[in-house]
């Protein structure tokens, strides 16, 4: 697998022609192209022997794979909407692209691989948001910027969140620095690159399951690394200015939705939002949507942290011609007009790729999404995650429904015996009101449908107003 670096989840047409290409001689079942939880590429199936030339073709496309895996920053989560928000607080992409460089980019000689960041304690996760929706997922991310303007001056900046994250260990959520910052370049990529510093240098190194920032944090304690940091950033001298935390934006706000059609503060535009299965995409898939980009949006494609594609800057003339294209209707798997459960599945690698995983993640989810949208109806969109092991790569505290890989039992022919099993999590939140379910409420779940099916039904039903379709209903 050959993970690259998309800062800002943005990506363009002939890049995604280029995916396909680089696995289109591994094959349909493992050259495939994949979208990640950091709105993200990953390709499958490449052969080390292959790699230099991939490399090649993604620095002449402006995209690199260095510094994209193991114990290094991974790729920079901003908006999957800046520049075309009528709400959007701070345009994310200049500042992923500056944090993106400060990371991959060696400042000597203008390549792309920096060794002064290469060698982390552990990785390093970095979220910047655009307004309230928090579409970046701040609260699990090492450093999680939230755009809040200064309560005395009106300028706009980023209160600043830190320690999220998930593993096997622990899976904790972010914690409010005190700190707030101006939301320019300079500033961002001073504070991020000071804490990085103290990160790389001082944090764990002999025991990795301790190596992740907030177990930083909280050996100082939070006033103390507050302070820490402010004598880092000072240290720099380039006029950079940490102040205390500002008060949050208040006042009614409901988080929008990125699937669908929706219009842009540009006069005549629209951004639409593509629903891509578990975040996987065939070559045929890949190209179709770099066809369907150069037709409609200029080229331009947005990944998103749910998996999916938005194509932005749409002529609203062209919406119902887009909507009807043959890559989004009949037996495709991309849709623009999704159902609120098959639309909002997403998942981690699953068994087939992962020696990690307990269990296949990414079929069994695309097909549970399906079958569940055929049996209950739902009145707003139900985010169901699928990971394969306690790593949470698919982040399933943060779903509404949770589904993680687990030991199971069932009876067959009189007998107990091991099968793919899971455990449930219900009652994640994202957004302004950002929560974690740490616990499950039901494990050792066996994954058939038999058994699987009616739990998550009775789920929907008693915690988000599912009601059953009539099986005459045609649906």
């Amino acid at each position: 697998m050959m993970r690259l670096k998309v800062p800002n989840g943005i990506v363009n047409a002939d890049q995604m022609r280029f995916y396909a290409d680089c696995v289109e001689k591994y094959g349909d079942e493992q050259g495939v192209i994949d979208i990640t939880t950091r709105a993200n590429i990953q390709l499958r199936g490449v052969q080390l022997e292959d790699a230099p030339d991939i490399i090649d073709g993604l620095h002449a496309r402006n995209q690199t794979s260095y510094q994209s895996a193991l114990d290094n920053v991974r790729n920079m989560v901003g908006s999957p909407l800046a520049g075309i928000d009528d709400q959007e607080m701070v345009d994310t992409r200049e500042i992923c692209n500056a944090l993106n460089d400060l990371v991959s980019l060696d400042p000597v000689t203008g390549t792309r691989g920096a060794p002064y960041w290469g060698n982390l304690p552990r990785k390093f996760n970095i979220a910047v948001s655009g307004g309230r929706d928090d579409f970046a997922h701040t609260h699990i991310n090492d450093i999680g910027l939230q755009p809040t303007p200064h309560a005395e001056t009106g300028e706009m900046g980023f209160n600043v969140v830190l320690g999220g994250y998930m593993s096997i260990k622990r899976v904790a959520e972010a914690v409010d620095s005190g700190m707030w910052v101006k939301a320019d370049r300079n500033s961002v990529v001073t504070l991020s690159e000071a804490i990085l510093r103290i990160f790389r240098d001082e944090s764990e190194r002999k025991d990795r399951q301790k190596a992740r920032l907030m177990w930083l944090v909280e050996k100082y304690g939070v006033e103390a690394w507050k302070a820490k940091v402010i004598e880092e950033v000072n240290s720099y001298d380039r006029g950079v200015v940490i102040q205390d935390a500002q008060p949050a934006p208040t006042g009614e706000f409901k988080r929008r939705e990125l699937l669908g059609v929706h219009k842009q503060p540009q006069e005549g535009k629209v951004r639409v939002g593509i629903s891509i299965p578990s975040g996987r995409l065939s070559q045929l898939e890949c190209r179709q949507l770099a066809d369907l980009a150069d037709k409609y949006s200029s080229g331009e494609i947005r990944l998103t942290v749910e998996q999916n594609a938005i194509l932005p800057n749409v002529d609203e003339s062209t919406v119902d011609e887009l909507l009807a294209e043959p890559a989004l209707n009949g037996d495709a798997r991309l849709k623009a007009n999704a159902g609120f459960i098959e639309g909002n599945i997403v998942s981690c690698t699953g068994a087939q790729f992962c020696g990690l995983a307990l269990i296949e993640t990414k079929s069994n989810a695309e097909a549970l999404g399906k079958k569940l949208e055929t049996m209950v109806k739902v009145d707003r969109p139900i985010r169901i995650h699928w990971t394969g092991c306690p790593n949470s790569c698919g982040q399933v505290q943060a779903a509404d429904i949770g589904i993680m890989g687990a030991p199971a039992r069932k009876e067959i022919d009189g007998k107990k015996v091991a099968v793919p099993g899971c455990k449930i999590f219900v009652g994640g939140r994202i957004g302004e009101d950002a929560h974690l379910s740490l616990e499950p409420v039901m494990t050792g779940i066996p994954l058939d449908d038999d058994d699987l099916l009616p739990i998550l039904v009775d789920i929907l039903k008693k915690e988000f107003g599912a009601v059953d379709i009539p099986a005459s209903s045609g649906m």
